[in-house]
């Protein structure tokens, strides 16, 4: 029994050594944490529970029946952030380069399928050096395992992807799938296929980072939402952002006091909007000087930056944001703002995340670019999501309101509980300079100080048409609000939609133009 007793032992010691102290070395010369570090950081001191230690890879080939390190290159179990329940991973770099082994996979799927029966969060921390080459087609079946189990916890439970070191090949498309990815700066990077193939096959020269690396695929892909400089900013960003989403599908975001009171005005927000509609503001300024304590935890950052999300909160509660940006194409919703939009919504919506939208949209971008890339279909997704979302919806037109582009964010014909203007807020089907001229065409050709006469017309057509009275008139907008009554009027309205009940018509699921 005593030798058995210390072989047992000696397994556990082997297993938390992972790949021994030189490779520990030297993930930590290449600025990274080991996988242990990683889960101790992220969860909360002396929670975590670790499940299937001692499991080793099956594989007799190719000389591998003779290396077998308990844990077999990933560290899965259960812990807590914040005191909740949280499921992880964490791939280990040092063990057999962190490859994907059909154990390996067994013990991911294992801690995936805990997530979602406790109703609890699944965070991965990938750092893996792909499928594991020995084990053939048991390691892509593996991943195809891993992919469904995402697939099936979409919506369920959030999923929230980590990628701290090399993420290539199959191994993309589990955190392609995950609700959220954060990527380490000169670290990490994905790609579905590298560098040197890219070169045998197209006779392109790309490096790593700028083929993969964080800050592509956070401004230029968008495949990833967050870049951040080492794993402890990684794992302290993930636990803020676990901060503002509830468990599970079903249960409520969590509620934090505050001290923010909920009737704050702000006089300066009175003037942060220019008079002149051409003239741009940062739609940030905005968010931060009404949310509690100014904190707002922007989502994608990076990418598509004429739309902003995030998510912040009011009086203590969580909310999704979803703001035109005035500071980058004029606010205008193009092919990655719909998509960047359409995703942050229906994540919110999956998750009981109220939404508050503040719109200041002149339309969609034009251009053949744009039309031939399929800004109708792409644009489609956003209006979509809002239409389909049954959370509490708040909208606040700050300015422009134009076109089909004041339809699809979040207007009060497709469900939105609470819509508010500013006194500024122009509603109209095109701004004033362009509707007149199509109106008065001809009326300006003749005219013998066309100019002038355009000016009285433009006055004429914003007095009439381009204000928030005729939408507050036929309803379309529920009150004028002034700026600095922001706060204290999204805080009331999300108080009152708190017991709010909506669905859709029974189906499997909408055809969503994907």
């Amino acid at each position: 029994m005593s030798k058995q007793l210390d072989a047992l032992r000696d397994k556990v010691r082997r297993a938390e050594a992972g790949g021994g102290p030189e490779r520990h070395e030297r993930q930590h010369a290449e600025g990274k944490l080991t996988a242990r570090e990683r889960v101790e950081l992220l969860l909360d001191e002396g929670s975590f529970e670790e499940l299937d230690k001692l499991v080793e890879h099956r594989c007799l080939d190719f000389g591998m029946a003779e290396q077998k390190i308990p844990g077999d290159g990933v560290v899965s179990g259960h812990g807590r952030v914040d005191g909740r329940l949280v499921c992880v991973f964490a791939q280990d770099f040092t063990v057999f380069g962190g490859s994907l082994s059909e154990t390996n996979a067994q013990k991911i799927c294992k801690v995936m399928d805990l997530a979602v029966k406790m109703g609890a969060p699944v965070v991965g921390l990938n750092d893996s050096g792909g499928a594991r080459i020995q084990e053939g087609v048991a390691s892509l079946g593996g991943y195809a395992d891993i992919f469904l189990r995402n697939t099936m916890a979409s919506g369920v439970v959030p999923q929230i992807s980590a990628i701290m070191g090399p993420c290539a090949g199959g191994a993309v498309y589990s955190p392609a799938i995950t609700d959220f990815n954060v990527m380490v700066k000169d670290t990490s990077y994905m790609f579905v296929t590298g560098p040197d193939v890219i070169k045998t096959v197209t006779h392109e020269e790309v490096s790593k980072e700028d083929l993969g690396g964080a800050m592509t695929h956070n401004a230029k892909s968008g495949v990833a939402h967050f870049a951040v400089d080492d794993d402890r900013a990684c794992l302290a960003l993930i636990r803020d952002l676990l901060s503002y989403l509830p468990s599970n599908n079903v249960e409520e975001p969590p509620v934090h006091r505050t001290d923010d009171p909920p009737d704050r005005e702000d006089p300066a927000l009175d003037a942060l909007i220019p008079a002149e509609p051409t003239r741009p503001y940062d739609i940030k300024a905005l968010i931060r000087a009404v949310v509690d304590e100014s904190r707002f935890l922007e989502v994608h950052e990076h990418f598509a930056p004429n739309i902003v999300v995030g998510f912040a909160r009011f009086g203590g509660r969580s909310v999704g944001i979803v703001a035109n940006q005035p500071a980058v194409l004029a606010g205008c919703l193009d092919i990655d703002a719909s998509v960047k939009g359409a995703r942050f919504v229906r994540f919110c919506d999956a998750f009981n995340v109220p939404l508050v939208t503040l719109e200041d949209v002149p339309g969609f971008l034009p251009g053949t670019g744009q039309e031939f890339g399929g800004i109708i279909r792409h644009g489609a997704k956003l209006l979509y999501a809002f239409a389909e979302a049954t959370v509490p919806k708040i909208t606040v037109i700050t300015r422009k309101a134009y076109g089909g582009a004041y339809c699809v964010m979040a207007s009060k014909h497709i469900r939105t509980d609470l819509n508010f203007a500013y006194p500024m807020a122009e509603i109209a089907v095109m701004g004033p300079e362009g509707a007149v001229n199509v109106l008065y065409r001809r009326e300006l050709q003749k005219s013998a100080d066309p100019e002038l006469l355009r000016r009285q017309k433009v006055d004429e057509f914003r007095e009439k048409f381009a204000n928030p009275y005729v939408a507050a008139d036929r309803g379309f907008v529920d009150e004028v609000i002034e700026p600095r009554q922001t706060r204290r009027k999204i805080i009331a309205g999300l108080d009152m939609t708190r017991t709010k009940r909506d669905k859709n018509p029974p189906k499997k699921h909408g055809n969503i133009p994907l």
